[in-house]
């Protein structure tokens, strides 16, 4: 009898040990979402961390790298101008003194060009492309016959994953993060009818497979995938649209994806109650206002609203919320310091930032 009372003793303080880490006890996402710094803008953007994250209480730190490292695992990728292996450690370093989690992105699947500019891996390997038949134009425009945007990798090609787990895994080392963000939004070519591979096939199966793919590629390192959350909702039966949501049927990809990746809601113009659909169907999210002041307070009074009324399983999977900015880190800091000339369209993310964060450090 003894034995048995200390056998249930030992098992409920393993319980007790597990809950300790299980999101419910984990602080509020307080993010902030960039694109990685130059070389040139190194140094200041650690200065920036420290002077201006830091002491603002932001705790996650999503930096867009894409191929801005000097991968030595794929060097035909790399940027021109690209961070160094020493740069990206000082980076690191920073946010562990501030505990600040540090999550790289690189954009898979979609946004493989922008505007008239092809990216680099489909720019070095032109046989990914889901689309070969809809070539780059001189000048770009919005719409266009060949409803580009941006271009996709094809999913299925048999070569591609060697390749981007290539730059995944390097650059998850390089920033010792333990969470990859794989971005996946606005994913427009997707299960091309011209695509040999592809054609035919059911695009949320398609969309699910990649980021089940990648999802499991990471978790065998112990790490996890975050996503943009755009291409999980109908973009019809919500009124969402093509931009925040899916309107190519990807969104019963929703039903399909394990439940662990993490979720990044955006919605820019109104505070849509999305995040509350992506919660009841088991995933922990996180909202991610960009350029609207007004819009971000509005998100974080739905936050702590939902947080206050729902039962603590679905309030658990409730994360936060993330800031959003669209430019370089230099630009965003010239506006930010002031030391460049700015219409207004440039300071709405950063009053956006100033203010959600007044609020979230204000609020009780």
């Amino acid at each position: 009898m003894k034995s048995l009372l200390a056998f249930f003793l030992l098992l409920s303080s393993q319980l007790l040990m597990a809950q300790s880490t299980t999101p419910d006890s984990l602080p509020t996402v307080r993010g902030f979402c960039i694109a990685a710094p130059t070389p040139a803008e190194h140094a200041r953007f650690l200065t920036f961390i420290e002077k201006e994250l830091a002491p603002r209480g932001v705790n996650t730190l999503v930096l867009r790298v894409d191929y801005n490292y000097q991968f030595k695992s794929r060097p035909e990728l790399r940027d021109a101008n690209a961070l160094s292996e020493a740069q990206v450690k000082q980076m690191a370093q920073l946010c562990k003194r501030y505990s600040i989690n540090l999550i790289p992105q690189i954009n898979l699947l979609g946004h493989q060009s922008w505007a008239g500019t092809t990216n680099n891996l489909l720019r070095v390997y032109p046989q990914f492309d889901e689309t070969p038949h809809v070539t780059m134009p001189a000048k770009y425009a919005w719409p266009n016959p060949d409803g580009l945007y941006c271009k996709s990798y094809c999913p299925l090609h048999p070569e591609v994953h060697a390749v981007v787990f290539d730059l995944v895994d390097e650059i998850m080392d390089a920033f010792e993060a333990k969470a990859f963000h794989a971005g996946m939004d606005e994913v427009f070519y997707i299960g091309d009818d011209k695509c040999p591979r592809c054609g035919g096939r059911d695009k949320a199966e398609l969309f699910a497979g990649e980021i089940t793919k990648i999802r499991n590629h990471l978790a065998q390192k112990g790490r996890r995938l975050w996503i943009w959350g755009d291409r999980l909702l109908d973009g019809k039966a919500t009124g969402l649209g093509m931009w925040e949501a899916s309107m190519n049927n990807t969104h019963r990809a929703v039903d399909l994806i394990p439940k662990d990746v993490v979720i990044c809601d955006w919605h820019y113009d109104r505070a849509e109650p999305t995040a509350a659909y992506l919660v009841m169907k088991g995933f922990e999210v996180i909202t991610c206002p960009w350029n609207k002041p007004a819009v971000a307070t509005a998100q974080y009074e739905a936050f702590k609203d939902f947080k206050a009324t729902a039962n603590p399983t679905l309030a658990s999977r409730y994360l936060g919320l993330m800031q959003t900015v669209w430019s370089g880190a230099g630009n965003f800091m010239d506006v930010y310091y002031g030391t460049k000339t700015t219409d207004e369209r440039q300071k709405g993310p950063v009053d956006s930032f100033v203010q959600l964060f007044q609020v979230m450090n204000t609020s009780k």
